[in-house]
């Protein structure tokens, strides 16, 4: 008898997700200075419900001749030099959470890690970009494919802006702690599992196709013939 997956795994075909967000000092991933990045952690409860498990969380050097531009800075408020940041190099930061993932994405029985974020494809350029400055062997993301809350939130909650589809769905949200990479982070993180497991209690998931597959190998198993 083979022995069963991870639920994790069973749940998004072998991907493990990881909720990212990132904070910079502009829209260009190859040039512009990445300044804070937080990472969340997914695993699956004994109630079979998807729920935040670990938060990693760094402030970022610049890198070598990375460009800032005032206006990002002025947004996110964000001072690269301030001492009192505490922030790391980009190759601590990026094996600090590449390492802690690599185990968790074992632990869940998946092959690889996949972004999930709000606006998607921002922070997943920032994040590949930093992997290549830093040439970190075996990243255990996959370089394209990504879960968007924005997409998810508007087809769920009718809503594409964070802090209105956390609102939506009933999670609380503070505009004065926004655009802190580790607030967004943990608030993308309980919208998409609010999302995927509002989809599972309204009878979305599992589809009536793998159900009747699982029914099948149960019944297969416990044949004696």
């Amino acid at each position: 008898m083979t022995q069963a997956l991870h639920p994790l795994a069973q749940r998004f075909r072998g991907y493990f997700p990881v909720v990212i967000d990132v904070e910079t000092a502009g829209f260009n991933a190859k040039t512009d200075a990445l300044l804070e990045i937080a990472a969340t952690l997914l695993t699956i409860d004994e109630k079979g419900m998807l729920v935040p498990s670990q938060t990693l969380h760094f402030h970022i050097e610049p890198f070598e001749g990375a460009n800032m531009e005032a206006s990002s800075l002025a947004f996110n408020g964000i001072d690269p030099y301030n001492p009192l940041r505490g922030a790391v190099s980009e190759r601590e930061a990026l094996t600090e959470i590449c390492r802690a993932v690599r185990k968790a994405q074992k632990d869940a029985d998946c092959q690889r890690a996949v972004v999930v974020a709000h606006n998607a494809a921002f922070d997943q350029s920032f994040l590949n970009a930093a992997i290549d400055r830093i040439k970190l062997k075996r990243s255990p993301f996959h370089a394209f494919v990504s879960f968007d809350t924005t997409t998810l939130s508007a087809l769920a909650l009718g809503q594409t802006v964070l802090a209105k589809a956390c609102k939506q769905a009933g999670i609380d949200f503070d505009n004065k702690e926004a655009h802190s990479a580790l607030y967004d982070t943990e608030r993308t993180a309980e919208l998409f599992c609010y999302i995927v497991n509002r989809w599972h209690q309204l009878g979305g998931w599992p589809p009536p196709m793998l159900m009747d597959d699982c029914e099948q190998e149960e019944s297969t198993e416990s044949d004696p013939a």
